[in-house]
């Protein structure tokens, strides 16, 4: 068992890891009351002896001198504590110890994470831009660390002579400790500052004095450059999470993410690909991980292993997506237990999702964010938080615009692979974008015969589709018809996929909608990735025919080319989604006669139809259905009403929907229902009764 939950998959090469802490966050847990003085001791040892081999001075981008006290101390400490286990070997210490051994045991965990922020990679400008603080915080610790040296029992002190003298030194070493930041810190930090400045009237720094900082701190390429933006951006995803739009931080992180995207951009003229690509080295397998089983790690909704635990009202665990589908279905008790949840609120699994992203990482696995984790934080950049950020991007944009206008290839390359990365997460980023004339270039770049190149337009089309201005430009400069030919002839099957996404986002304006049904390969090539691509094509292909059908010219051009069979054999996946949302575009399909005709031309896929209105658990599955059937019965007439009404099985589930359906499934079952009892009461034919014996609904 770990001595307590901090301790728990923490080391000093996790630097490259994403913490489940906030940064300079020092949480230590006090060592439960029972713990016997060897196992503290050996605990206590093992902390040391972390810190004191864990890092050498180059390791911190700033406070070189302060983290080297504390790195002597941590060796000192360690000296003395095996002295004392020693001891403890041939006369083991009292309880008594136990307390002041614990106020020690909390320090030093202090002190751990303290070292491991001040030399992670990915977080030096932010350690530097808060060295005040970093050297107030160690200051306390080590202040800790000496008040509990100086409280110890004298029969842990006293074990031997040695011991006795190295607690003095500790002790010593500790209170004398002049921690502050050192004098070039503070000029590198004013020269960042001034640098912000500079952005703010829109001038261009001095590009050798940015490579003086850079230095500095340790970022000597655009591999190094990224981390930084990395961190920097989920120190903002967080804030911005809490509803924290007015922390004061806000200004200071987004003017730094600025600065840093503009060195990354305009100093750094290689990307190593591979190497942007390539998860970050595995951290030292914690021992425990060895005593889990892998199936628990489960969610029981899909079986695969989660990547965003959160606990719902009985305690259960589940992955967020799976349970929140389950709920937004109108499901209402907890898949494991069968118990009614008394509240729809989820709670993160903070323990379980950091037992998931060590087990991943000690297989050398990396662990990804949830797609979804951030989407509320991205909808709050749609402005700067400061002048200097804006002036910080709005400079790097201008430098990207004349890179794809008049570059290399090798430098349009780069280019489109930062406008994908600079569009993928802001929304401020996308309209300077879009303002800068990013665009027409992005589309011109299209017939690169360079797959990368390709694939990074595509893909930063998507991203910058995503903003209103985005798409207008995009349709004004006669980008459709190129987003079309690249679903179909995109060099690798992502950006086939992606072109389709960006389909997605045209169609939900009706305006652009009828422009995309008029081009003739626009709906054919949507049918044809929703019959032959792979899951995500299929899925993009599915929800932009969705935004394409709005129109009612376009329902003629679907069903020649094939639609209905199409999404008959989704019907068939494995994947929730894709069934349901295939069953949603067959009810959009059959709002118009023609699409009717085409679902009524295939008997089994209306028995189908049928049968998931009854067996789906799913409340809006339901509902489409019922919507679907009502219009094959106003299109198809009486032939289809006397049909439906001699189908096993339906008129119960009509009757659940009206139970248990929403305002519009309830309402489309009650008119199925009633339109079937009329045409048999008319021709005083016999009729499915429902249950509890009563024949006729009255509405």
């Amino acid at each position: 068992m770990p001595i307590c939950s901090a301790r728990f998959g923490s080391g000093p090469r996790e630097e490259m890891t994403r913490p489940l802490r906030r940064m300079l966050a020092l949480p230590a847990v006090c060592p439960c009351e029972g713990i016997s003085p060897g196992t503290l001791l050996a605990s206590l040892a093992s902390l040391a002896g972390d810190v004191a081999a864990g890092w050498d001075a180059g390791a911190f981008p700033a406070l070189r001198r302060g983290a080297s006290v504390a790195v002597r101390v941590a060796g000192l400490l360690q000296a003395f504590l095996e002295e004392v286990r020693w001891a403890e070997g041939r006369a083991p210490l009292p309880g008594g110890s136990v307390l002041g051994l614990s106020e020690l045991h909390v320090a030093m965990q202090k002190m751990r994470f303290l070292m491991e922020d001040c030399a992670r990679k990915g977080a030096r400008l932010w350690v530097l831009m808060n060295a005040e603080v970093v050297a107030s915080e160690l200051r306390v610790v080590l202040g800790s660390v000496a008040t509990a040296m100086d409280v110890l029992p004298a029969n842990v002190v006293a074990v031997s002579d040695d011991a006795r003298e190295l607690a003095a030194l500790v002790s010593e070493q500790a209170w004398r400790a002049a921690v502050r930041p050192d004098e070039d810190d503070c000029r590198a930090a004013r020269s960042v500052r001034s640098m912000l400045t500079q952005f703010r009237s829109g001038a261009t720094p001095d590009a050798e004095d940015v490579r003086l900082v850079l230095g500095r701190i340790g970022i000597a390429s655009w591999w190094d450059c990224s981390q930084e933006v990395a961190f920097l951006e989920a120190e903002l995803f967080e804030r911005l999470e809490a509803g924290g739009e007015n922390d004061n931080d806000l200004v200071l992180i987004s003017g730094l993410m600025a600065f840093l995207l503009y060195c990354r951009i305009v100093l750094f003229d290689c990307i190593d690909y591979n190497k942007a690509s390539t998860p970050a080295p595995a951290p030292r397998p914690a021992s425990c991980l060895a005593l889990i089983n892998p199936e628990a790690l489960q969610c029981p909704i899909t079986l695969e292993l989660m990547t965003d635990p959160v606990t719902v009202a009985t305690g259960q665990t589940y992955d967020r997506a799976s349970i929140k589908r389950w709920i937004k279905n109108g499901c209402r008790t907890c898949p494991v237990t069968g118990e009614k949840l008394r509240s729809t609120d989820v709670l993160p699994n903070i323990a379980v999702r950091g037992i998931i992203e060590q087990l991943l990482l000690s297989n050398g696995v990396s662990f990804h964010e949830p797609s979804g984790k951030h989407r509320l934080a991205v909808d709050k950049t749609a402005l700067p938080f400061g002048t200097a950020s804006a002036g910080g991007v709005r400079l790097a944009v201008a430098f990207l615009i004349s890179k794809l206008s008049r570059g290399s290839p090798e430098e349009q390359k780069k280019a489109t692979y930062e406008v994908r990365k600079l569009s993928k997460r802001n929304v401020f980023h996308r309209a300077c974008l879009v303002e800068a004339g990013a665009v027409p270039w992005l589309l011109h770049l299209l017939s690169s015969t360079d797959a990368a190149v390709q694939d990074n337009v595509v893909a930063g089309l998507l991203n910058v589709s995503k903003h209103p201005a985005g798409r207008r430009v995009l349709v004004d400069a006669g980008g459709l018809g190129l987003i079309v030919d690249a679903v179909n002839v995109a060099a690798k099957v992502e950006a086939q996929q992606n072109a389709a996404a960006i389909l997605f986002y045209l169609s939900s304006n009706a305006d652009y909608s009828e422009e995309i049904s008029r081009i003739p390969e626009a709906i054919p090539t949507l049918v044809n990735l929703m019959q032959e691509g792979k899951y995500r094509g299929r899925k993009n292909a599915v929800v932009s025919l969705y935004g394409v059908l709005q129109r009612a010219s376009s329902h003629g051009k679907a069903v020649s080319a094939g639609i209905v069979a199409a999404l008959a054999s989704l019907l068939s996946s494995d994947r929730e989604d894709l069934v349901n949302d295939a069953i949603a575009l067959l009810a959009r399909l059959a709002e118009q006669p023609v699409g009717a005709a085409a679902v009524l031309s295939s008997s089994a896929l209306v028995t189908r139809l049928v049968d998931f209105l009854g067996a789906s658990a799913s409340r809006s599955v339901k509902e489409h259905c019922a919507a679907l059937l009502a219009s094959l019965c106003r299109h198809g007439g009486d032939t289809v009403v006397a049909m439906l009404g001699k189908t096993p099985g339906l008129m119960p589930s009509l009757y659940a929907l009206i139970a248990d359906g929403g305002p519009q499934g309830s309402k489309k079952a009650r008119w199925l229902v009633n339109e079937i009892h009329r045409h048999f009461e008319q021709r005083q034919q016999p009729v499915a009764a429902p249950p509890g014996g009563d024949r006729v609904i009255r509405v």
